[in-house]
């Protein structure tokens, strides 16, 4: 098991002003970083890279789709737009040796139809993310779909579904992943969550209810961390939390008040947490 802090705690595009951060997280104890991949060119993510590798932290990534790169789009010209976005989220991974792509990047963010996802959606997420896998592949990384909760979006938001949507992609390099916030809003319990998606699952999001400190809050922590190792999950472990840093980001998370006193206390305590849970269960 790897333990992995979102950077998105504190900013939506790492530059060299993050730098130091990256030290203060491996002296913590981070395995690694995930990155927000929202802009920026192969350039800008080698000097990145070299300061990964200068800290000995490893990274995955995180990216979303808006409504004209929308994959379940009619509009043929919008599924290419999400195609080429998704090609070059895909070689920035490359170029950063990122182990895995994550996000909710079946659909546009934020954009709702008011009705359920149909047939045609299902068939066109898959044979653009079909794709996607394809170019993966030749990057050595693996796409890790991510579900939300239903007041986030409306094409993919329980564990049972981003399982078909894995089945109906059909790829080796497209898999899903388990975040302990969504599962605790759409599901019935963590540990059925886990086991629905135990066969399929890349990577996992810590992340509480509140969004704040992992282990402070309602989510079944012991449920959780228990199935995990009952299903022999041994990969990356990378606390997601939301503050009012970003005020976009905030706003998009719908983070209205403080979480937490200080970044310091999501990050330490909560490695402190997901290594007490992981060692107890």
């Amino acid at each position: 098991m790897k333990v992995g802090m979102n950077l998105l705690l504190w900013t939506g595009h790492v530059t060299e002003a993050d730098f130091p951060l990256l030290g203060k997280l491996k002296a913590a104890g981070y395995d690694g970083v995930e990155l927000p991949l929202f802009d920026g060119n192969a350039d800008h993510y080698r000097r990145v890279k070299a300061e990964l590798d200068k800290q000995g932290l490893a990274c995955s990534t995180v990216t979303v789709l808006n409504p004209e790169t929308n994959p379940i789009s009619p509009d043929a010209t919008i599924r290419q737009r999400a195609s080429d976005r998704l090609k070059w989220a895909i070689e920035m991974n490359h170029v950063l040796g990122s182990h895995a792509l994550c996000g909710p990047f079946h659909s546009a963010l934020g954009v709702f139809s008011g009705v359920p996802p149909t047939g045609d959606e299902k068939k066109r997420a898959a044979e653009v993310l079909r794709q996607a896998a394809e170019q993966a592949q030749q990057a050595n990384l693996t796409l890790a779909i991510e579900y939300l909760n239903r007041f986030e979006c409306y094409f993919l938001t329980t564990a049972q579904d981003a399982a078909a949507l894995v089945r109906a992609v059909d790829h080796p390099h497209f898999r899903t992943m388990y975040d302990t916030f969504h599962a605790h809003i759409e599901e019935k319990s963590q540990a059925a969550t886990v086991r629905t998606l135990a066969p399929v699952m890349a990577h996992v999001h810590i992340s509480e209810n509140d969004r704040g400190v992992p282990g402070t809050g309602q989510v079944h922590w012991a449920e959780a961390f228990r199935t995990l190792k009952e299903v022999g999950y041994d990969g990356w472990l990378v606390i997601e939390a939301f503050g009012r840093a970003l005020p976009d980001l905030a706003a998009a998370t719908r983070v209205w008040r403080d979480l937490f006193p200080q970044p310091e206390d999501v990050y330490a305590g909560g490695l402190r947490f997901i290594r007490e849970q992981w060692a107890t269960h």
